[in-house]
Parts: structure tokens; C-alpha cells; sequence
């Protein structure tokens, strides 16, 4: 995710706290009272920006994941459309960025994704798949003998191990963001190496 500069809105910090009190102790064991408490503002007065806790979650869920098809596309882009050895680095370090800055979210998304409505949900499903599919489409160009149902489950696979980041400890207890992006990164290489070694 690209790093901002300029000071995130009040929505976004509604959002933000939302996701760290829902990832904390559930979506059901939080009331819009406490998000208010979090961002200065009364729960009732949360209603001039969302029309209640459900909207919240289909925001943060909905909204990561269509953040992390948009990175995805815009990195592809920048390479002039031509996936290689630099825009499958891209891509692992852009989705190590979310997993180490989104940490609340990925909890979030494990636990509370079945409590959005049906098109909400599907909408998700969708992002996430095409999100996948590009992947994929980088990971066959950078290994030409890597078949496509190979490459996508080295992908899930890779997800699964870089969205592991919540289980890490809490961000103070891990060995510092260089190092432990570092480790992610080699790790997630490896993975593909070895699964195109498999081929």
C-alpha cells in the first residue's frame, strides 16, 4: 500500500478503529458507542457516517479488497503491462505491505466475512478472485513451465503464509518491519521457486 502523507479523515479513522476493536474482540462484542469513544466522537454521531456497524464491515472488507486488486493492476501497469521477475517482487511486496500495516483486517476478514450479506460477500469473492488471477498470470510468465492450477495454488499457499502476520506476536514483539518483510519476502519466493521445481 502506498504510504500517505496527509492526514487520514475522520471516516477513515472510524474505519480504522472499528477494525481494531472488531478484530479484538469480535464484531458482536463491540458496541458503536466504543468506536466513538475511539476516534473522540459520541456512537449516536458515528450515524453521519455509516448507517451502522454492518456497513463498517462490509467497508473494511469489501474495501481491502478491491485496495488490493487496484495495487495489484497498478504495479502491472507501471511494468508496461509486462509481468516478470520485478513486478512478482512488486506484487509479494505489496501484499507484505498489507500484511504487516492491515494486520486488524486479515483477523477480521477470517472471522467476520460470513457475517455480510450475500452481496457484499459475493462482491469480496469477485475481488479476491481476480485478484488471484492476476497472480497467477505473473507467477506463469516468470515460470513458463509452472501450469495454471499449480501456479494458483502456489499463490493461495503464498497468502496463507504472508496473511499469517496477526499470529506473529504483536507488531512490538517482532524483530523490526525490515527484517521481518525480508523474511516474508524470501520466504514467499521460495515458495513459488520450489513449486515451479515441482512442475
Amino acid at each position: 500500500m502506498a504510504t500517505r502523507t496527509d492526514a487520514p479523515t475522520r471516516r477513515e479513522q472510524i474505519l480504522r478503529e472499528a477494525a481494531r476493536l472488531f478484530a479484538e474482540r469480535g464484531f458482536h462484542g463491540v458496541g458503536v458507542d466504543e468506536i466513538g469513544a475511539a476516534v473522540g466522537i459520541s456512537g449516536p454521531g458515528l450515524y453521519r457516517h455509516f448507517p451502522g456497524k454492518d456497513a463498517m464491515l462490509a467497508e473494511l472488507l469489501v474495501g481491502i479488497s478491491g485496495r488490493l486488486l487496484t495495487g495489484a493492476k497498478r504495479r502491472l501497469a507501471e511494468a508496461d503491462g509486462v509481468p516478470g521477475e520485478a513486478v512478482l517482487d512488486s506484487l509479494v511486496e505489496g501484499h507484505i505491505d498489507f500484511a504487516l500495516d492491515d494486520r486488524p483486517l486479515i483477523t477480521l476478514h477470517d472471522r467476520e466475512l460470513d457475517r455480510l450479506r450475500d452481496s457484499d460477500r459475493k462482491l469480496v469473492r469477485q475481488l479476491q478472485r481476480q485478484y488471484v488471477e492476476l497472480w497467477v498470470e505473473v507467477l506463469c510468465a516468470v515460470y513458463p513451465g509452472l501450469a495454471e492450477p499449480a501456479a494458483r495454488s502456489a499463490v493461495h499457499s503464498v497468502f496463507g503464509l504472508l496473511n499469517s502476520t496477526p499470529h506473529l506476536g504483536r507488531p512490538g514483539s517482532l524483530p523490526g518491519r525490515a527484517t521481518t518483510a525480508g523474511l516474508l519476502h524470501r520466504m514467499a519466493r521460495g515458495a513459488f521457486a520450489a513449486a515451479a521445481a515441482g512442475e
